[in-house]
């Protein structure tokens, strides 16, 4: 199933750090997301402190130089990017340049990590009232989009018209999933394809033991 709603916002983003400066904007869960990928050492009060303001300048370092090492790609793709914790960055960047390297479709990174209210949001379409269409079935805490570590994308002709047909991701996954074991497909679950959607894969399959694991502050990669 296609996510719309993300793939329109995000693919009109105009500056490259839009997504990054939404993520910041819910302090105890960038603190969450810093420390559990080795930047924040301090509290998890939910204030920004000089603790949190250095392992945010850190871990935009660490991003550049994963940039650097790795390749750059569109505003779009980069602007999610950067809400990815480092393991999954490189990963995604990988992702990208062997749909470059390998694809005749143009594929963009759409969307990246989503706070709690976010994913709440979202999971608010289609239900009590709401005429959008039903995109995800998890709440926040429920999707690895709220743990840094999984992206969707969007895939686009030679025209730039954008691709919603189920069969062009299918045929897409063929060519990245031999090549990258690191990462799992939405399109291979069993009760709500998500043809879009990759993630780096976690140290459990359960998303509870990921959601406590992320709001202690622990490795979950």
């Amino acid at each position: 199933m296609i996510d719309l709603t993300i793939v329109e916002i995000n693919f009109n983003c105009k500056s490259v750090n839009m997504s990054y400066q939404l993520l910041k904007q819910d302090v105890l869960f960038y603190q969450r997301f810093l420390k559990s990928a080795g930047f924040y050492t301090g509290l998890l009060d939910g204030q920004w402190g000089p603790l949190t303001n250095t392992a945010d300048t850190n871990f935009v370092a660490q991003s550049n130089v994963i940039k650097t090492q790795n390749g750059s790609f569109d505003a779009a793709s980069e602007s999610n990017i950067i809400t990815l914790i480092p393991e999954a960055q490189v990963e995604a960047r990988k992702f990208l340049n062997i749909a470059k390297n390998n694809s005749t479709t143009d594929v963009r990174i759409l969307s990246g990590t989503r706070t709690y209210a976010q994913q709440d949001e979202l999971y608010s379409h289609g239900r009590n009232g709401n005429t959008n269409p039903i995109v995800t079935n998890a709440k926040g805490g429920q999707s690895n989009h709220n743990f840094g570590i999984a992206w969707d994308i969007g895939l686009f002709d030679n025209n730039g018209n954008y691709i919603s047909n189920d069969a062009g991701y299918i045929s897409f996954s063929a060519i990245v999933l031999p090549t990258m074991t690191t990462i799992e497909w939405g399109g291979n679950w069993i009760d709500f394809k998500d043809y879009p959607h990759y993630q780096l894969k976690p140290v459990s399959e359960n998303e509870t033991v990921i959601r406590q694991l992320f709001e202690e502050g622990s490795t979950y990669v």
